[in-house]
């Protein structure tokens, strides 16, 4: 062992080393065998526990898997007479002992104090013939000049206390492997360790155990020997290790420069768990931005969730914090052991992990993806044409209720068929996005970067989605930006301050929700959320994000009475930061997945939702770049109407025409979602008045004129088939409604049969989605009859063919209803009836094809006559 006393003078410890090497090449080393090394730790080892045993408390020393020790080592103290060797020793520095040596020599205080004056009076350690030291022809050369003065290799007094705290902010500046006057310093900290042996080629050194779980020793050498390990004997097992204190940082400058300036646009490669290969070795790089920390420590599987011996370092004035950690890899638990301002401690899982335990575990798990995707065509496709000059209709579905039980990749074996076989262009899938509430269905999330541990690994998602994209179907899903719920072991306060959220109470806490609002104001926030947008379009090739509760982040008094907000610095009532957020978001994404489409659920007359981030409106804003928008008000204002008994429909006509009023102010789409069939609203066909028949053919009725209506549109699961009861996320639909056994089944199976057929019709038909955000593309025929209770329109494509939409949701038969139409079209014909028999209608149809005749009608030059049926849409086509 190295002497910790500083040497008299510089030559003699030189020449102690110099003999000490030559003696140690001469040993028999052919007859050496990694395996005798170890045995030899683990003997040597039991006999130093057996030295110190008085000193220890033994609950300190044990570690087993089920539970960590609750006590940190304490260290022993030294036989008197070996002090006493020591102390005559300290003119002399002389290579430290091998350990094989050490269990030979050490059976007790006599003979171990024996063993350590032979050494002194030789000035060569004992040794094992089958115990290598240094190679001879690595022998350090006697210098020209005396050597420096060597220095103690233990850690003062303030450097292990902040240690042991958890506060150390540079934990590679001190351990790990350093050069200094009289060699080289080796430290390492490992709390409950019995000895630690630094290895390196034939080199074997055992550091001198400094109490506490700090090891320490001061080996004569010219530089850091490369690839050196280390030895660690706990009671019972022995572990050789790579040193994690003895690599350069695994982060580059570009990426702290980008992280600070928050513009790391793939933020998840350089944050988070990472497993990679570094330096040669192999090990996960872990990294975590906590600006306001003391200090930050790794906890995990691989260290029985004690953190002390895993001190990340601080780098720079980024706040980010790494360490990596050789051999550990796919699967491991982790997470962040932060000390806060105050000193206290919190254990917090990744913002960035890509993957975590299934709720209501809430640990991280390293993760490394495998899946190769299939969908090369599908993504070349989706760039041909803009979503809101394409066919868009989109099924919403709740992934773990959809059909509950299933995976990820049993889902992938059943959703796309039915989606494809209903004729849905897209998918939009509630949150997926990791949420320890399920009855939040996913809008409180904790894993921004994780889709569900509920439903499978992140690569058995990448299968879904890869799934629906052969089968022709694209994927949204919902993204929550807006806020997220207090757990103390997630964002809220994640290093003792205020950091994701605002600072100001009266900024972060949302009034409805109980939840905390982003800072949208701070770059490094902003940096989070924009490039976890661009995380799911790159690495999970969704093909659209639907923006949730965009209405709560543009308003600073949203759901708040006065003297509840400030306003903003012009004096008004917009949040400016996340104006500039949700530009900025908008605007990275489109620049960089091209195809893509965002999606902005916002439920005010906010001018410019859709129009692009450099063209200013009215109000001075450029536009928040979203490619489409909810239309809530022709949801709210629709559903009212159909609500109403057709008796009393006409005193409301204008709630289903308003609409077109502010159709082409935005690219819209039309939502029946997820909210409005669940919390008492009632199922869709649950919402239309009369008896059965009657709310199924207004459901139909309904349908048939959302379809035809300018924008996109989206319906969630289970309205498909007339599900009567509101959905619940415990058990989903209500599929036994199609089950042939049930007696009603026809008339849920009609339902879900005109949803194939409006889908059908609607992808064939361009007048219905090629210009939804062009005027030109629809003409009113009649819109104020409202004593009869018909809408009539038509839809036009890029070339001007029309389709002619009729609603008639009266419930009586109107025969020989005139209506104007373009004198041009020779003959029309029913392209679809909402009322037909096979859908569970009263097939009341026009078979024939239907010619116009030269009487002007509705400001037309010609006209047509046709009979209605009773609470119906009807389509015609050209002939």
């Amino acid at each position: 062992m190295t002497p910790r006393t500083t040497p008299s003078s510089g030559s003699e410890p030189e020449n102690t080393a110099e003999q000490s090497v030559q003696k140690t090449s001469v040993a028999k080393r052919a007859t050496t065998k990694a395996a005798e090394a170890a045995e030899a730790v683990k003997k040597g080892t039991a006999k130093k526990a057996t030295a110190k045993a008085a000193g220890k408390k033994k609950a300190a020393t044990k570690k087993t898997a089920e539970k960590k020790a609750p006590a940190k080592k304490v260290p022993a103290k030294k036989a008197s007479a070996e002090k006493t060797v020591t102390k005559k020793a300290t003119a002399k520095t002389a290579v430290a002992k091998a350990t094989a040596s050490k269990g030979t020599a050490s059976k007790g205080p006599a003979s171990k104090s024996t063993a350590t004056k032979k050494a002194a009076a030789k000035k060569i350690p004992a040794q094992k013939a089958a115990q290598k030291k240094i190679p001879a022809q690595k022998a350090v050369p006697k210098p020209d000049r005396p050597m420096e003065v060597a220095v103690s290799p233990a850690l003062d007094a303030g450097e292990r206390d902040r240690f042991l705290s958890g506060t150390h902010h540079d934990p590679h500046s001190v351990l790990g492997a350093h050069p200094v006057p009289g060699g080289v310093a080796f430290r390492a900290f490992r709390p409950y360790a019995l000895s630690v042996t630094v290895v390196a080629g034939s080199l074997r050194a055992e550091l001198h155990d400094d109490g506490d779980g700090f090891f320490s020793g001061l080996l004569p050498l010219r530089e850091v020997p490369a690839g050196y390990r280390l030895l660690v004997a706990y009671e019972g097992s022995v572990q050789e290790t790579e040193d994690a204190y003895r690599f350069l940082p695994a982060l580059g400058e570009l990426d702290l420069h980008l992280i600070g300036e928050g513009r790391h646009e793939e933020l998840w490669r350089a944050l988070g768990a990472e497993p990679m290969t570094h330096q040669g070795v192999t090990g996960t790089r872990f990294t975590v931005w906590a600006p306001n920390a003391r200090g930050v420590s790794l906890a995990g599987t691989f260290n029985f969730w004690d953190g002390t011996g895993y001190p990340m370092r601080s780098l720079g004035g980024t706040g980010v914090w790494e360490l990596f950690v050789p051999d550990i890899g796919e699967g491991e638990l982790y997470k962040f052991e932060i000390t806060r301002p105050d000193g206290s401690k919190t254990l917090r899982a990744d913002p960035l992990a890509r993957r975590t335990e299934a709720p209501p575990n809430t640990s991280s798990v390293v993760y490394a993806s495998q899946h190769e995707w299939g969908d090369a065509q599908w993504l070349e496709r989706r760039t041909s044409v803009p979503a809101h000059e394409a066919p868009f209709s989109v099924y919403e579905v709740h992934l773990a209720s959809w059909r509950p039980g299933l995976t990820y990749r049993q889902l992938a074996e059943q959703l796309p068929a039915y989606v494809k076989d209903l004729g849905f262009t897209h998918v939009e899938l509630m949150p997926v996005a990791e949420h320890p509430f399920g009855g939040s269905w996913g809008y409180q999330v904790t894993g921004f970067y994780a889709p569900t541990a509920r439903l499978g690994t992140p690569d058995d998602f990448k299968y879904l989605v890869d799934a629906l994209h052969q089968a022709g179907i694209g994927v949204l899903m919902d993204w929550v930006p807006a806020h997220f719920p207090r757990d103390d072991w997630a964002l809220a306060e994640f290093d003792g301050r205020p950091l994701y959220e605002h600072e100001d109470p009266l900024r972060s806490a949302h009034p409805d929700w109980g939840t905390l609002e982003f800072d949208f104001g701070r770059r490094e926030v902003r940096n989070f959320l924009v490039a976890n947008a661009l995380y799911w379009c790159e690495e999970f090739h969704i093909d659209g994000l639907r923006v949730d509760a965009v209405a709560s982040m543009l308003y600073l008094d949203y759901s708040r009475e006065p003297g509840q907000w400030v306003p903003n610095e012009h004096g008004g009532r917009e949040n400016l930061d996340a104006v500039a957020f949700l530009q900025e978001m908008n605007a990275t994404v489109y620049r960089r997945v091209p195809g893509v489409v965002t999606i902005a659920e916002e439920s005010t007359a906010w001018d410019g939702v859709t129009r692009p981030t450099h063209v200013a409106g009215p109000g001075g804003f450029g536009g928040l770049g979203f490619g489409l928008k909810w239309n809530m008000g022709w949801m709210h204002d629709s559903l009212e109407y159909m609500a109403k008994e057709p008796v009393h429909r006409k005193y409301h006509h204008n709630e289903m025409t308003f609409s077109m009023v502010y159709a082409y102010s935005e690219n819209y789409v039309l939502p029946i979602s997820h909210d409005e069939v669940v919390h008492g609203k009632r199922s869709l066909v649950s919402k239309m008045p009369g008896d059965w028949w009657q709310q199924r053919a207004d459901h139909r009725a309904y349908l048939g004129f959302m379809w035809a209506h300018p924008g996109k549109q989206l319906l969630f699961m289970g309205q498909e088939f007339a599900q009567g009861a509101e959905w619940s996320e415990a058990h989903g639909p209500d599929w036994w409604l199609l089950d042939p056994a049930y007696g009603a089944e026809p008339d849920h199976r009609g339902v879900r049969d005109l949803i194939r057929d409006l889908n059908t019709v609607y992808r064939h038909t361009p007048a219905l989605w090629q210009r939804d955000t062009d005027p030109s593309g629809f003409q009113w025929v009649v819109g104020d009859a409202a004593d009869d209770n018909v809408f009539a329109f038509l839809r036009h494509d890029a070339e001007g063919a029309p389709l002619l939409a009729v609603s008639n949701l009266s419930p009586v038969v109107r025969h020989d209803y005139r209506l104007g139409v373009p004198e041009d079209v020779p003959a029309w014909y029913e392209a679809l009836n909402t009322d037909a028999a096979r859908y569970g209608g009263g097939d009341v149809t026009n078979p024939d094809a239907i010619k116009p005749e030269p009487q002007s009608w509705h400001g037309r030059p010609a006209s047509i006559r046709l009979t209605l049926p009773p609470l119906a849409t009807v389509w015609l086509r050209p002939a």
